[in-house]
């Protein structure tokens, strides 16, 4: 049987790996990578997202806070399993696809998750120092679809991971019959 594939939860995949990427190198690198770095071209807009979200930024940064980099190394085995989904879907035509599609798309959504929690918990210790139209424009947008389309993906290869199962289920029990 065929992998059955969605447009959505492909594009999404293809598209959030050089995301992903360069996210996680603006983080390890960091000094080099921030404002006044060597290195800081490659990372340019996060000039400003070091300011809207200081977990990105100088000081915690200075302050020894792991935070971001504990992710950002959580986001690279996302990101494996992200190239490893579009692999099996596309080029290898595995049934296991919508499975790793499926952990990648839970271990997104409960980084992110765990990121806005973190805000909520801490009094915004981190974003709460934005006025509400660069809150709502620089963190939750951008942040949001990465609640909103993991939430999405679950569902959707969710829903095919257990139709394949009771598809299955019924073949073995008609198996069992005869």
């Amino acid at each position: 049987m065929a992998v059955k594939t969605h447009t959505l939860v492909s594009l999404w995949f293809a598209l959030t790996v050089p995301v992903i990427f360069w996210d996680a190198g603006y983080c390890f690198l960091r000094p080099r990578s921030m404002a006044g770095g060597d290195l800081h071209w490659i990372w340019k807009p996060y000039a400003l997202y070091q300011e809207v979200d200081y977990i990105y930024g100088v000081e915690a940064y200075k302050n020894g806070n792991g935070f971001t980099n504990a992710q950002s190394a959580l986001n690279i085995v996302e990101n494996f399993m992200n190239i490893a989904y579009l692999y099996l879907a596309h080029i290898a035509g595995s049934p296991a696809a919508p499975l790793v599609g499926f952990a990648s798309a839970v271990m997104t959504l409960s980084k992110t998750a765990l990121y806005w929690l973190q805000e909520y918990y801490c009094g915004g210790c981190a974003v709460g120092h934005n006025d509400l139209k660069t809150l709502i424009v620089y963190w939750i947008i951008p942040n949001g679809l990465w609640l909103i389309v993991p939430t999405y993906i679950v569902w959707q290869l969710g829903k095919d991971i257990s139709t394949s199962l009771r598809v299955a289920n019924r073949a073995s029990v008609k198996s069992k019959k005869q």
